[in-house]
């Protein structure tokens, strides 16, 4: 079984914390978004992961080479090989997967990298394909599946007028890769674009006309890491998801001093934390120092320097320092707010 990510460029919905590295390297409670998301993969898939393909871009002037580094670490970690593939133009999610046409065989699970989830449900590698979808309120606001008989009738994007509520999430199944591949290329070598864009959705439809049936993968909890407030907010689910397993995110060397940590926290290697209070609901990255400060609902990354500050729903990059008096803040990589 393989596992293909097709990951963000730069972006611009997540900034300013997306301008350094892919917004899927974002750190939630400890985890970079996107190993939470093939771990969580692993799980329902219940296989041996044999590979992992990354496929990142476009940028305007590339990713540092530690990304493509982490990306490999994240693979390693889960006994698979990792692949990395860029994307050099945005022309859509099934050229996205074609950029990776040399891993794109056998089967596979194709997850797009701004969302979380949790999930019960076990993979049926028998069947021809699978599509994960969450129950929403309003349907309209998606693409989402229609049901006949427990399989996949029909693809709907966005409907004015009910149809189903199982909303499309952007994790799919293939048993057989190379068939999709093969439809990929055909929409390439045609020119077969909405929008402007090669849309896996086609795909989808070709694949179930010829006679492919699809299954749906119904997921219990369907978290957005697209913009800063749900990133945020599916910081705060996390927490809650590892405290419910028993999962202690605070390091044993936190250097506590006239302090308190209100459970769920994530609280990093060699963090200081002094005359403050965290929680609930904060992650704090590696070698942390808050001063003086009370935060809640917050996502910290490593090497930050807080002071005197009352912080709710804020968002602080990597090596950023931050002494103020504002509250729902985002501040990316090596910001200084003093």
């Amino acid at each position: 079984m393989k596992i293909i990510v097709p990951m963000a460029g730069i972006g611009s919905r997540l900034r300013p914390h997306t301008l350094t590295v892919p917004k899927p390297l974002t750190v939630i409670a400890g985890k970079p978004i996107v190993q939470r998301l093939v771990e969580d993969i692993t799980a329902v898939v219940n296989q041996k992961i044999d590979e992992i393909a990354f496929i990142i871009g476009p940028t305007e002037k590339g990713f540092p080479i530690e990304t493509e580094q982490n990306l490999l670490k994240i693979a390693k970690k889960l006994g698979a090989k990792g692949s990395v593939y860029v994307q050099k133009e945005a022309l859509g999610t099934a050229h996205a997967l074609y950029c990776a046409k040399e891993s794109l065989s056998g089967p596979c699970v194709v997850a797009y990298a701004d969302t979380l989830f949790k999930a019960n449900f076990k993979l049926d590698a028998n069947a021809d394909g699978a599509i994960w979808v969450k129950k929403v309120a309003d349907p309209s606001a998606f693409g989402v599946v229609k049901l006949e008989d427990g399989f996949i009738a029909d693809f709907v994007e966005k409907p004015k007028d009910f149809v189903s509520d199982l909303a499309i999430i952007g994790i799919y199944y293939f048993k057989d890769g190379d068939q999709v591949r093969k439809e990929i290329q055909y929409l390439i070598d045609n020119d077969l674009r909405e929008n402007n864009e090669y849309q896996l959705t086609n795909v989808l439809e070709t694949l179930k006309q010829n006679g492919a049936k699809f299954v749906p993968g119904t997921v219990d909890a369907w978290m957005d890491c697209g913009k800063k407030d749900p990133t945020v907010d599916t910081n705060k689910q996390v927490l809650e998801f590892e405290q419910e397993a028993g999962n202690n995110l605070v390091s044993d060397d936190v250097l506590l001093e006239n302090s308190e940590i209100i459970q769920p926290c994530y609280i990093g290697k060699n963090v200081v934390l002094k005359d403050s209070k965290i929680g609930p609901h904060v992650s704090i990255g590696d070698n942390g120092v808050v001063l003086n400060s009370i935060i809640s609902n917050s996502l910290i990354q490593s090497n930050v320097s807080i002071s005197n500050a009352n912080l709710n729903k804020a968002m602080i990059g990597n090596h950023a320092k931050y002494n103020g008096k504002y509250t729902s803040v985002s501040i990316g990589d090596y910001t200084e707010l003093i």
